[in-house]
């Protein structure tokens, strides 16, 4: 894609199933600027409780995608993932946009947008395993599964991580700071003044 969307920034927020990456985004929707924008994502998969996506079935999400209604869509572990295309519109004003988005999907995003910031969340294995479990989201076999599998994101650069093993304020504090520092380079329209490499 020749023209990229900008000024604004993308946040994307990856990692592992189970490392918190709902959490952390929940916790730090309130501590962030107004005008920052956590997006809705569509998923084919029911919503469950504490969960906020847009739930539709396999043949709305394929139609919707067909529409042109999603900045970017993947799949993973037999689900269906999009992030909707109203974004472009703040982005294009000099905002910035924070969604958790699929290792994936990266490049795609990098495509769309001039300014692309991935943020990894990591956390131990004992941890992920407990959170994995706790969610009760899948089969206890998925679940193995799921922890069997090597990351494909480890050993990849990425602008920022954060190892999420502690309280979700902590971790939050973090992605709320790295955010913030986009809003303001936002502002000054530098991307370098945001300090991209920590």
């Amino acid at each position: 894609m020749t023209d990229r969307i900008g000024p604004g920034y993308f946040v994307a927020v990856t990692g592992a199933s189970g490392v918190g990456k709902d959490a952390l985004l929940d916790a730090a929707r309130w501590r962030c600027p107004s005008a920052v924008v956590f997006p809705q994502r569509t998923i084919t998969r029911p919503t469950g409780p504490g969960e906020d996506y847009r739930s539709v079935d396999e043949a709305e999400f394929v139609t919707a995608r067909a529409r042109g209604e999603f900045a970017v869509s993947w799949q993973a572990h037999g689900l269906h993932y999009g992030i909707p295309a109203s974004i472009d519109q703040p982005v294009r004003a000099g905002g910035v946009v924070v969604a958790n988005v699929s290792r994936g999907a990266i490049d795609d995003l990098r495509d769309r947008y001039e300014n692309v910031v991935e943020v990894r969340i990591t956390v131990s294995e004992e941890t992920r395993e407990r959170r994995l479990r706790e969610r009760r989201r899948e089969s206890a076999d998925d679940v193995a599964g799921r922890l069997a599998r090597t990351d494909p994101g480890l050993g990849r650069q990425v602008d920022h991580q954060i190892h999420n093993d502690g309280v979700v304020e902590a971790g939050a504090a973090q992605l709320v700071d790295i955010v913030t520092r986009r809003v303001r380079a936002a502002e000054v329209g530098s991307p370098r003044s945001a300090e991209d490499v920590t």
